[in-house]
C-alpha cells in the first residue's frame, strides 16, 4: 500500500505536491469514490484510480540511459518528424526523456515513466552535477575560463559558480576543447555560457550525469539503469539540497 499522491506522481502525471492540490480539490476518485483527504493509502495494482476523470496507468517502473545522438530531440514526439529519443527504445511502458538536451547537442540523457523519480531529480534545489565537453571557437584566455567558473550574467540571471577545464587547444585552427560542469539546466545555457565569454560552441556533448558517464557507449545506445544506479540518483537527491 502506498500514499495516492506518491502513486499518482510514479505514474507520471504530475509532481506529487501537485498530485496533493488535486486531492484535496476532489479531482481524483479511487474506486469511484472522490477523495479529499491526503495521506490516503491505495494499492496501485488493485485499485481503480481517476484523475479529472481520466484512469492512470500502472505500469512498472522503468529507468534507462541513454546516449542521445546529435540531431535528436529530447521529446516523446515531434510535430516535424523529427527523430526523438523515444525512437530508440522498444518497450510496452511510454517514457519520458528527464530533463533535456538541445537538437544538436549529443550525450547522456535519462529517461524513465516514473514522474516522482523525474521530478525529484529535475528540482533546482538538487545540485546534481553534470559534465559537458565543448569545442569552441577561438582560444579561451585564463580570464575567460575563470569567468565562466564565477558565473557569467545571461539574459535569465547569473549562472551558479562551475568546474571548468581547458582541456586542449588548436591554435592553427584556433579552436579549443573545454570541460564545463554545472548543476543547473537552464535552456541552452552550456551554449549561452560560452557565447557570453566570445567563444561559441561549434560542437557539445554531455558526457556525465552525476556519476553516470557514456564512455563504453556509442552514439544511439541505451541500456536499462541498474536498481543500484536508479537508488543511488534517489540518494542523491534527497541528501543533497543546496
Amino acid at each position: 500500500m502506498e500514499r495516492l499522491q506518491k502513486v499518482i506522481a510514479q505514474a507520471g502525471i504530475t509532481s506529487r505536491r501537485k498530485a496533493e492540490t488535486l486531492i484535496t480539490e476532489g479531482k481524483v476518485k479511487v474506486n469511484g469514490q472522490v477523495v479529499r483527504e491526503l495521506g490516503v493509502k491505495v494499492n496501485a495494482k488493485n485499485d481503480q484510480i481517476e484523475v479529472e476523470g481520466v484512469p492512470i496507468d500502472r505500469e512498472e517502473p522503468v529507468y534507462f540511459l541513454m546516449y542521445k545522438p546529435q540531431g535528436v530531440i529530447s521529446s516523446v514526439k515531434d510535430e516535424k518528424g523529427r527523430k526523438v529519443v523515444t525512437d530508440f527504445i522498444n518497450i510496452e511502458q511510454r517514457v519520458f526523456p528527464i530533463g533535456r538536451l538541445d537538437y544538436d547537442t549529443s550525450g547522456l540523457i535519462l529517461l524513465t515513466n516514473d514522474g516522482e523519480f523525474a521530478n525529484q531529480l529535475m528540482h533546482p534545489k538538487f545540485k546534481i552535477d553534470k559534465v559537458y565537453v565543448a569545442k569552441v571557437r577561438g582560444i579561451p584566455t585564463r580570464e575567460e575560463l575563470k569567468r565562466l567558473q564565477n558565473g557569467v550574467v545571461l539574459e535569465d540571471g547569473k549562472t551558479a559558480p562551475a568546474r571548468v577545464k581547458l582541456i586542449s587547444m588548436d591554435k592553427k585552427k584556433q579552436t579549443a576543447i573545454v570541460q564545463l560542469t554545472i548543476h543547473e539546466g537552464r535552456n541552452r545555457q552550456v551554449r549561452r555560457m560560452f557565447e557570453a565569454i566570445g567563444h561559441p560552441v561549434m560542437k557539445l556533448k554531455r558526457e556525465q550525469y552525476s556519476f553516470l558517464n557514456i564512455r563504453t557507449m556509442n552514439p544511439g545506445d541505451v541500456r536499462p539503469l541498474k536498481p543500484i544506479e536508479v537508488k543511488h540518483l534517489r540518494e542523491l537527491a534527497v541528501t543533497k539540497p543546496s
